[in-house]
């Protein structure tokens, strides 16, 4: 063995400078790995909500016996009540057999925990109470109460040549007609509804695309007369909502008749956390617009503000808000779903979730309804082109 007394060393001052140097690189060396290591996890935290979604899964056909097609509304059922379960997905037809546009009847529950489906409700196609009759709309929810509110968009023919303003038609839980809603300030409830549910009260909020249109033709002309209402609704105990007040807070929206999609105007709803604020998808826009004070204010405030338009939206339809406050906004153009920020007025995404080539685009046409599951870990779509309930998850 060697005697360390034997070895060589650097001079004192030598081995100074190699420690300093020793621990400066190794410091350098701790920093910049600390630093990859943020920078990777920086990178690896999604930015957005459609980051974390991994697949879609088809849950079921939508066709129920009647032949009724063409599905359109979603709505996750937030009670138990007469036939319905917490978390069923009910979902409406706009179409029938025969696939005429607005003539559509039913309403089918779709129950995740034995993933079958039945049917919630037949309405009859000639309700009188309701001007033109029947074919259900985007416009759907379900109240704590129990009380289901559909919206009709209805047509004798399959064209807006032949529609009437439609109404809201009011059902228990068991899916029997309860009661309509008819106003002058009702023309073709058109888009999913935003709700502020309390129990004894609620507050809806439904878009109207009729005003001024008529049957389309080659170049359909645009209508600046689409609303957004509120409907300010008491509840009585073991009876249907009534309206206690209803207000235009938005108007001024396009819409157009058009040959292959029915009509085409706002569609899309939804609140801002703090309720602050109403965002509107602005289909002819092709655009997301927000209203000040949707809850309390007493008059129209137009088309409000843009917060984000064209770019990955063509031409937006059915809107959901995130668990991060993001909006989820449907293209009708193509097979995308487009996360928007709407806070910083950005678009930070497209996902695409229907790509079938029979369109073009891929999934062109095909998108309406979509919300959120009630764990917030996902969404649920329909595919109208398959008639198809699809969870991404």
């Amino acid at each position: 063995m060697m005697n360390d007394l034997n070895r060589t060393y650097p001079p004192r001052a030598a081995r100074l400078a190699w420690t300093v140097r020793s621990v400066r690189a190794a410091f350098a060396a701790t920093v910049g790995a600390a630093a990859l290591l943020s920078a990777g996890v920086a990178h690896a935290e999604p930015q957005g909500f459609l980051e974390t979604l991994h697949r879609n899964t088809t849950l079921i056909n939508t066709v129920p016996d009647n032949g009724d097609q063409n599905p359109y509304a979603l709505v996750v059922a937030p009670v138990s009540a007469g036939s319905v379960k917490a978390g069923d997905v009910l979902i409406d037809n706009f179409n029938n057999s025969t696939n005429m546009q607005g003539t559509g009847s039913t309403i089918v529950n779709y129950h995740p925990d034995t993933k079958q489906m039945t049917v919630f409700a037949t309405i009859p196609r000639d309700l009188k109470e309701c001007p033109g009759g029947i074919g259900l709309s985007t416009a759907m929810t379900m109240l704590k109460s129990g009380w289901v509110i559909v919206g009709s968009t209805p047509s004798n023919d399959g064209t807006t040549g032949t529609k009437g303003a439609g109404c809201l038609i009011v059902l228990d839980s068991n899916g029997k007609v309860a009661s309509t809603i008819v106003s002058p300030n009702i023309n073709d409830p058109w888009g999913n509804m935003a709700v502020v549910d309390n129990g004894t009260s609620a507050t809806l909020f439904v878009s109207n695309a009729g005003f001024g249109v008529g049957a389309a033709t080659e170049n359909s002309p645009v209508f600046k007369q689409a609303t957004v209402l509120r409907l300010d609704l008491d509840i009585p105990e073991g009876k249907p909502p009534v309206v206690k007040k209803e207000t235009v807070v938005g108007s001024n929206f396009g819409a157009q008749a058009d040959r292959g999609v029915f009509l085409v105007g706002p569609t899309g709803l939804a609140l801002s956390p703090d309720q602050k604020l109403l965002y509107v998808s602005d289909a002819i826009g092709n655009r997301i617009n927000e209203i000040d004070d949707p809850m309390t204010r007493d008059t129209s405030a137009g088309v409000g503000r843009q917060v984000t338009a064209d770019g990955l939206l063509h031409r937006p339809l059915a809107l959901a808000t995130a668990p991060n406050g993001h909006l989820l906004v449907t293209n009708a153009l193509n097979g995308q779903v487009v996360e928007v920020d709407p806070v910083a007025g950005k678009q930070l995404y497209a996902r695409w979730i229907d790509t079938d080539k029979a369109q073009s685009p891929p999934g062109n046409g095909d998108l309406f309804g979509i919300v959120m599951t009630p764990a917030g870990d996902g969404f649920y779509f329909v595919q109208d082109d398959v008639n198809a309930l699809v969870l991404a998850k």
